[in-house]
């Protein structure tokens, strides 16, 4: 399978993610109290759609950054983006579910917000997952220098060891979870990859 076929299959799946996470922003409309207050009851919605909007969006830049610099695709690449893209559909359904019972409190609230940091620790450990494999030598045209790998491994996991630490915290106190998750959407947002060597071309020359 070609670079182009894999991107457009996965842009595909990620924009159709994105599509959905909005269905859930709807209000009850007329006759059911000021157009504010509903607005104001509906402040986990908001919240999570503009957290995981961010999220996807995150890892749709750096999936395309990943693919584009590929010099090989094999079958084991593109189980792996079947993983990410898995927990990439799932992520609207964890979305609209945090959202519905956050407000209530109790034991529902903090299944639900533990159930959308597992999701997104999903997201993050197979989109780590992938970048692992292109690690190998001869399958990106610009290798990490070896000198960089650990750096570049640990600024790619730690929103996913954060992911995972949000699943307990979610059961002492839910706010604190989507905190912690809101923050490491922030923290993508400035993320650098570390510099790249030369391209693979270069090297023979």
């Amino acid at each position: 399978m070609s670079r182009t076929r894999l991107e457009a299959f996965s842009d595909g799946v990620f924009a159709v993610a994105i599509t959905l996470l909005a269905l859930d922003l709807a209000v009850a409309g007329p006759g059911h109290g000021p157009l504010l207050r509903q607005l104001a009851d509906h402040w986990p919605s908001f919240v999570a759609y503009l957290i995981s909007f961010s999220t996807i969006g995150i890892i749709w830049v750096n999936h395309h950054a990943l693919i584009a610099d590929l010099a090989v695709v094999d079958r084991a690449l593109l189980y792996l983006n079947l993983v990410l893209l898995l927990f990439v559909v799932v992520i609207p359904f964890a979305t609209a579910t945090m959202a519905e019972y956050l407000t209530l409190g109790g034991q529902d609230a903090r299944v639900a917000m533990a159930l959308y940091a597992a999701a997104l620790a999903g997201l993050g450990l197979s989109f780590g997952g992938i970048f692992e494999w292109t690690l190998r030598p001869g399958r990106r045209q610009r290798p990490v220098p070896e000198r960089a790998r650990w750096t570049a491994r640990l600024r790619f996991g730690i929103g996913s060891i954060l992911y995972l630490a949000a699943i307990p915290v979610a059961f002492l106190s839910p706010p604190v979870a989507l905190t912690v998750i809101g923050a490491v959407a922030v923290y993508y947002i400035f993320e650098r990859t570390p510099a790249l060597g030369p391209r693979a071309d270069d090297q023979r020359e």
